[in-house]
């Protein structure tokens, strides 16, 4: 049995959750998320919390899922999530400028990624980049966009990488 599934999500007080079928809206201070779910799972609303219920105990794969992503979802419009990233490289910056995030990164060109509505983005230095966003799901795909332009590599430790992030050195070629 999932021991994450069985937890209810508590709704705290400004969010307001709306469920019709296994479609889930949750509305609060910093904006709406809405998520469809899939699989045999149903939906309960009770008094100040959600509940997420298996209807078939040989088909349960989603009930754990569905509601750690509720959890999320409500953790999101209350208190936002937040990612800081590092540019490390000799010349490498970041700089955000009219709705896009210029990357500098010893290429040919500069790296222009455009900013979408869901997610703010901050360079307050230019090495460090900082996002936030009331959606787990949409920050953690720009953030995996970001770093796919130049991952942290193992030799000088060169790229963009999370804040707090251990890249293993390797040592480079011996004569």
């Amino acid at each position: 049995m999932s021991r994450i599934g069985k937890l209810p999500v508590i709704i705290p007080e400004g969010v307001e959750i709306n469920i019709t079928g296994l479609t889930i809206e949750v509305k609060g201070k910093k904006g709406t998320i809405s998520k469809s779910f899939s699989g045999p799972i149903e939906l309960v609303k009770e008094n100040n919390s959600v509940l997420v219920k298996p209807l078939d105990m040989k088909n349960r794969s989603m009930w754990g899922t569905a509601r750690s992503i509720i959890s999320s979802m409500v953790k999101g419009v209350t208190e936002g999530f937040r990612e800081e990233l590092e540019v490390n490289g000799v010349g490498y910056r970041a700089i955000v400028k009219n709705g896009f995030l210029n990357l500098t990164l010893g290429k040919s060109h500069n790296t222009k990624i455009e900013i979408p509505n869901s997610v703010k983005v901050d360079a307050p230095k230019q090495n460090i980049i900082v996002l936030e966003s009331h959606d787990k799901e949409k920050l953690g795909q720009y953030v995996a966009v970001i770093r796919s332009q130049r991952p942290p590599e193992p030799y000088k430790g060169k790229g963009i990488k999370c804040k707090g992030e251990y890249v293993q050195r390797k040592e480079g070629k011996k004569s």
